[in-house]
């Protein structure tokens, strides 16, 4: 069987439910026996802009179906490092592959910022998610499907104006959703939510994680964001990866609980310590 069907090379990157949400509770058991998500190996990867290296060969391997989270101070290249995994960016040297064939949508990106097209209505905003499908005929039905697994079915008809900001994370995740992806990258989705906000957002995007197994990839500045969901926490430091977390804390995990709080003072404690050399 042929592999690494998806392979990016160097300069052949291509540019591109908060209070209404049911809280199951989530264990690793209801994940799929056989996950949809697409593992990932990296080799040696290099980014530079200019004459600063951003990343300074990068070695990874993320399993099918694993949820990692990747944290670190501003400017360690943790987003360069997901825009590339993305193929957003081209990158300089190494490789990033995929273990089998992937489609250009098997691959999709959340973002911070919701970025809806103010001009269309909610559902509208969902299909573009998928891309040269939203001709076929099951569009409609997709998109509906996507906006009723974020909780937001009776907005459907909205305009994005009118929305909560948590609202609008919920239509950009569905609109993530619909083409069914493989691997979802979330490049900080939910750090302008506030707290409880935020804290709802996560257990959707854990719930949604659970349910249809594609491989995850979340960047975020917040370490007990990562810990309360991710099977795994990269530190990234001076372009390289400097601490690998393997979060063995069972699911449904408790907000504030002692395991995940020695885990969080631990990473912390890393990230804190070249503060305190220098």
């Amino acid at each position: 069987m042929q592999t690494a069907l998806r392979t990016i090379l160097p300069d052949s990157g291509r540019a591109e439910r908060a209070s209404s949400v049911p809280q199951a509770r989530v264990t690793r058991e209801e994940q799929p026996v056989l996950s949809r998500g697409l593992p990932l190996n990296i080799r040696g990867l290099r980014k530079a802009f200019g004459d600063h290296e951003v990343l300074c060969g990068i070695d990874l391997h993320i399993p099918a179906g694993q949820f990692v989270a990747i944290v670190g101070k501003s400017g360690c290249g943790k987003s360069t490092l997901l825009r590339l995994i993305a193929g957003l960016e081209s990158i300089d040297a190494g490789s990033i592959t995929f273990d089998e064939q992937a489609r250009p949508e098997d691959v999709r990106v959340m973002f911070q910022e919701p970025r809806l097209l103010p001009w269309a209505r909610v559902l509208a905003n969902v299909q573009v998610g998928l891309g040269r499908d939203r001709a076929s005929a099951d569009a409609h039905g997709r998109a509906e499907h996507a906006l009723t697994e974020v909780g937001l079915a009776e907005k459907r008809g909205q305009w994005p104006s009118v929305l909560s900001g948590g609202q609008k994370q919920r239509v950009a995740l569905a609109r993530a959703l619909v083409s069914n992806p493989r691997v979802l990258a979330f490049d900080e989705p939910l750090g302008a939510l506030d707290a409880l906000t935020r804290i709802s957002m996560q257990r959707l995007l854990e719930r949604v994680w659970c349910d249809q197994g594609f491989t995850a990839i979340l960047v975020t500045h917040d370490v007990s964001e990562a810990v309360a969901l991710a099977d795994r926490v990269l530190v990234i430091e001076d372009g390289r990866i400097a601490h690998d977390v393997t979060v063995h804390v069972p699911r449904p995990r408790e907000r504030g609980s002692a395991d995940l709080a020695a885990l969080e003072g631990s990473i912390l404690r890393h990230l804190l310590s070249g503060d305190e050399r220098s």
